[in-house]
């Protein structure tokens, strides 16, 4: 496929704020290709979700890529840059106007453009900025302003065209199951018309379902083109990361009770780091919660899941707590979180911050499990794990449906140091993905949120060195995109060595700053954190409707990507029981 011709896609999903006309316009496109490199790129990737393979381009340095393919100087390039406050749009402008006086230029290809960029990824060694940049400005120097335009915002990963995973799963479902649900789209009206609502959300479903073991919009949408049976014959495959099953918080355990219903389990809440561990071939391989691979980050983990984990083939869910070794007692989560990005000096690191493996679920033993009921999980799991305390162990359980006898389990958790407790149903099935109240948490009441870090302002005297004042916000459940909920700028020191600091935060963003305007700049949005706040309050300035009164700075949550931090209904949610609380009052 041309690559214009994908463009012209890209420009139909940025220019409406429409995610029903968004969801159309990308249901309609799914039915005229099946090229894997063409679904790839309309989402603005050149991997699939589950390969963590990153091009690692910031976009200082695509000003040398820009400079080669139009000519104009980086000082130039910087200007319009901060002119338009979209390095894409620069790029459109200055690329343009050199294929307009050239005489001769081949037609990109998709084909070329995934290529190219595939390069990137793969290239390591001496020279690799120079051949990075190299081959952007190859594709540069054949691109018309347009196609420069999304060249650079799919290296950037800065789309702007609003793609986000309800609208992915929309578009698969109204593209392929549409017509047998008698569903159709009315643009006069932006309204999605349903005869059979029934069937419609069961493919909704079902679509959901494959995308939450798949983790590939690609190869789900494959798949739901051959028909509904493709979908539902497929299964867990180990060695590939699945997305986690989340929990909701409850309000305090005789909420948890109602939502989860008598008996329940409770378990200890830990406070580390969630770890998805594989098994298959006799190869292990451990991936976070973002489907990171940290194998090489954890031999000692392997090799404890090695000799204490009986079975050939398991997908298995447990968490990585830090541990005192000499004292035994938990480490707080930002103690070990440094281990998980280590590339060096491993063994030294293990040997300092050293990690108990608590497993808590199954998803895939032999055989998938999402569809066993939890108590079935929990005594399969006892059953191949042989324990030691301090190394590896099942989560603390209890069965119980007394609350007096809940609150005295929740308090030896917290007198331990970790986070709270969960309560499971005892009959639900594993559901990836999804936050359905099979389970929920229980921690003190100070409520927190996991934001991301989409903007910040330099600071002034003594910290006019640093980032000081961070741009936070929330994800739209349905569209992707993020909403402003506030600033934070507290909670952060000035010496590392007291906890996360204003340097350390500023050395993180200053890679991914992709605009530029007097003080304030703009980020990428990847850094997630955790902050907490007073209240939540209504708001017209920032674009999530509300605002955070007294947000802190709590902890880095580099066990997070974007999609896991809070989303607008969240708020909206926590400010309506906010207010209940008040009324009580």
């Amino acid at each position: 496929m041309e690559y214009k011709k994908l463009v012209a896609v890209y420009e139909r999903l940025e220019s409406t704020s429409k995610r029903l006309e968004k969801t159309h316009i990308l249901s309609e496109f799914l039915k005229t290709t099946q090229d894997e490199k063409v679904l790839l790129l309309v989402q603005g990737r050149v991997f699939p979700n589950w390969d963590q393979r990153e091009l690692g381009m910031a976009s200082k340095l695509l000003l040398k890529a820009i400079s080669v393919a139009s000519g104009a100087s980086m000082e130039h390039i910087d200007k319009v840059w901060k002119e338009t406050g979209d390095l894409g749009e620069a790029a459109s402008q200055l690329v343009g106007k050199k294929s307009q006086v050239t005489l001769f230029s081949r037609e990109l290809s998709c084909a070329k453009v995934f290529d190219n960029l595939r390069k990137i990824a793969d290239l390591e060694g001496e020279g690799t900025v120079d051949r990075k940049s190299q081959l952007i400005a190859e594709l540069l120097s054949s691109a018309k302003g347009m196609e420069a335009k999304y060249i650079i915002r799919t290296v950037l990963q800065e789309m702007r065209i609003g793609l986000g995973e309800g609208t992915l799963r929309d578009s698969i479902v109204w593209a392929f199951f549409g017509q047998e649900c008698k569903a159709g789209y009315n643009q006069e009206k932006n309204i999605l018309e349903i005869e059979d609502q029934e069937k419609y959300d069961a493919s909704a479903q079902l679509v959901q379902d494959a995308l939450d073991m798949l983790n590939d919009f690609v190869e789900v949408a494959s798949l739901a083109r051959r028909g509904r049976e493709a979908l539902e014959n497929i299964s867990l495959i180990p060695l590939r990361p699945v997305k986690v099953m989340l929990y909701q918080k409850a309000k305090n355990i005789a909420d948890g009770f109602e939502m989860v219903g008598t008996p329940a389990a409770l378990e200890f809440k830990y406070d580390g780091f969630r770890l998805q561990i594989h098994k298959k071939d006799k190869k292990i391989v451990l991936y976070t919660r973002r489907l990171e691979d940290v194998t090489a980050q954890f031999p000692d983990v392997v090799a404890v899941i090695t000799k204490r984990v009986r079975g050939e083939e398991f997908i298995i869910d447990a968490e990585a707590v830090g541990i005192d070794k000499f004292t035994g007692k938990y480490r707080p989560f930002q103690d070990i979180s440094q281990r998980i990005k280590r590339k060096y000096d491993i063994v030294e690191i293990a040997d300092k911050f050293p990690v108990e493996v608590v497993i808590f679920d199954a998803l895939f033993v032999e055989k998938s499990l999402l569809q066993t009921q939890f108590l079935e999980r929990r005594k399969l799991l006892e059953s191949m794990i042989e324990q030691e305390q301090g190394v590896l162990t099942l989560a603390k359980e209890v069965l119980c449906s007394n609350q007096s006898e809940a609150e005295e389990f929740y308090g030896k958790s917290l007198e331990q140091g970790n986070e709270g407790i969960m309560m499971k149903n005892l009959q639900a099935i594993y559901k990836p993905g999804s936050r359905v109240g099979f389970g929920v948490k229980v921690k003190p009441t100070m409520d927190t949120l996991e934001v991301v870090i989409v903007g910040a302002e330099w600071g002034e005297g003594k910290r006019g060195q640093w980032l000081a004042s961070f741009i936070i916000a929330v994800r739209d459940k349905d569209t992707g995109e993020l909403k402003e909920i506030g600033r934070v700028g507290t909670g952060i020191k000035e010496k590392a060595k007291e906890g996360m600091s204003f340097g350390q935060l500023t050395e993180m963003l200053r890679p991914n700053i992709i605009e530029e305007n007097g003080r304030e700049v703009r980020v990428k949005p990847s850094i997630v954190i955790e902050v907490n706040y007073e209240e939540i309050q209504s708001s017209p300035t920032y674009s999530s409707g509300f605002a955070l009164r007294f947000p802190r700075f709590v902890r880095l949550r580099d066990d997070r990507n974007v999609e896991d931090i809070n989303t607008v209904d969240d708020i909206v949610s926590m400010a309506s029981s906010q207010r209940g609380r008040d009324e009580k009052v």
